[in-house]
């Protein structure tokens, strides 16, 4: 008896761990967004032409950016529209790679538009996946490149006005004129008869890159319907009545038939050459300052707190820190959804070794300043790890036995203390160097605040700080 089983295409995670949460099985997309049933069709397809083990996947700022957590193929995370760049300097190091360039409106028409138009316009072998809805989504419904006239959004309430805002951009109809280009498509994300084609769109623009033949852009209109504030069952006409009529769909450009194969050009250095050209360190140079000796080795810190308390200044002091004490260090700060929701996060890792990828998923060191990010992030700590929290503005005990755990008074020492709020963010820095041991020396740490400062008045005021949180660490260990 024949059974068929219906499961997601190997190319997905079988669970989405990177994402985080309570609910690893689901993605965090909103209901009725097009995100979903696209990276469905990319994946199907990786799957059918056997390239997850060789795809790179580049995904910035936006919406786009969470393709992390979900694809089991590498990715490389780019600044706000430079994913094109990024791309071609993947492809070029890696011509038997697939990349694939995932990218919103926003991101790609937007801060984006000359780096597309570029890549396009070079021929570069590369598959551009292109999600226009209308509007940036991710940050709190502003206006976008794409936004039609008349619609309002957060920063043209009134709607937009050729006038005003100019017309919006039409990416397919821009791309399409340019020489280099093989295939350029535009598509919608809607009825089962609309994600057929896109799922041809997708294979066909996947497939010109494998055979070599340049440039392949797949434009796609999808649904937003929080940003649109539209019921997610209304959303699809919303597409068809709104959007169609101003991006009409179709192939814009195919020359995928008659192009030849494109000969990837090869700059051939050898490993010396290339260490000389770009000046990248050997290791053999003298750090600064010496490493410090700590039970902490190559940890993986996660800073969180509210936005305003300076985390993401705390943990880009940590690495600076940690680099000038000849560590090689990551620091990645969180963006999206959970910024909603409270709290502000950012991601540092310290390693004696080099470090594979900036993501801190389970980590040795939480540094928190609210209740929220202990009910976020305590649990993830890993057993034998640390946990420092600000006891002013955290209420309770915290639930581990396998963590060495201290509270300390960040906040209210910041404010009575030193009589500034803004500093308990190196109240923190200082505690954290006594409660690791010395993984980071006091010297190192005041030498970078110049570096981190920018308010030089506020430079002395921090040192002060690092002062009070080492001397507050060394009362709670029982050592001061």
């Amino acid at each position: 008896m024949k059974e068929t089983i219906f499961r997601k295409p190997a190319s997905f995670y079988d669970t989405y761990e990177r994402k985080g949460g309570a609910n690893p099985d689901v993605t965090h997309y909103c209901p009725g967004c097009g995100h979903g049933i696209l990276h469905k069709l990319i994946a199907e397809a990786m799957d059918d032409f056997d390239i997850n083990k060789k795809t790179i996947l580049i995904s910035p700022v936006g919406c786009s950016v969470f393709a992390y957590y979900y694809f089991d193929c590498s990715n490389i995370q780019a600044a706000h529209g430079r994913a094109p760049a990024v791309a071609t300097g993947a492809k070029r190091a890696n011509p038997n790679s697939v990349l694939i360039s995932y990218q919103g409106d926003g991101d790609l028409a937007g801060i984006g538009g000359n780096e597309i138009l570029q890549a396009a316009n070079r021929g570069e072998n590369i598959s551009v996946f292109f999600v226009n809805n209308a509007i940036y989504g991710m940050t709190g419904g502003q206006m976008a490149p794409t936004t039609l006239v008349g619609q309002r959004t957060t920063t043209c309430p009134r709607g937009r006005s050729p006038e005003n805002e100019g017309f919006p951009l039409k990416m397919c109809e821009l791309i399409s004129t340019l020489g280099a280009p093989v295939y350029v498509e535009r598509v919608a994300l809607t009825d089962a008869k609309h994600i057929m084609k896109a799922r041809k769109a997708v294979r066909k623009a996947l497939q010109a890159q494998l055979d070599g033949k340049g440039f392949a852009f797949v434009e796609a209109l999808s649904a937003c319907p929080t940003g649109w504030k539209v019921p997610a069952d209304q959303a699809n006409r919303w597409i068809e009545e709104m959007m169609e009529p101003v991006f009409p769909l179709g192939v814009y450009k195919d020359e995928t038939a008659e192009r030849a194969e494109r000969q990837p050009v090869h700059v051939e250095l050898s490993a010396e050459e290339l260490v000389k050209a770009l000046a990248i360190p050997t290791g053999e140079e003298k750090p600064s300052f010496e490493r410090g000796k700590s039970w902490l080795r190559n940890p993986e810190i996660k800073v969180a707190g509210f936005g305003g308390q300076g985390v993401l200044l705390l943990g880009v002091s940590l690495a600076q820190a940690a680099m000038k004490a000849g560590y090689h260090t990551t620091w990645l700060p969180s963006y999206g959804p959970e910024m909603r929701g409270g709290t502000a996060n950012c991601h540092v890792r310290i390693s004696e070794e080099r470090i594979g990828s900036p993501v801190v998923q389970e980590s040795d060191v939480l540094i928190a300043f609210n209740g929220p990010s202990i009910e976020k992030f305590a649990h993830l700590v890993k057993p034998g790890g640390l946990i420092l929290y600000d006891s002013s503005l955290v209420d309770g005990a915290i639930e581990r036995s396998d963590v060495t755990v201290y509270g300390i008074p960040f906040t209210k020492t910041a404010e009575e203390t030193l009589g500034n709020v803004r500093t308990a963010n190196f109240i923190a820095m200082g505690a954290f160097i006594v409660t690791s041991g010395g993984l980071l020396d006091e010297a190192v740490v005041k030498s970078i605040l110049p570096l981190v400062i920018k308010r030089k008045n506020m430079i002395e005021i921090n040192e002060r700080a690092i002062g009070e949180g080492m001397r507050l660490a060394r009362e709670a260990m029982g050592t001061g």
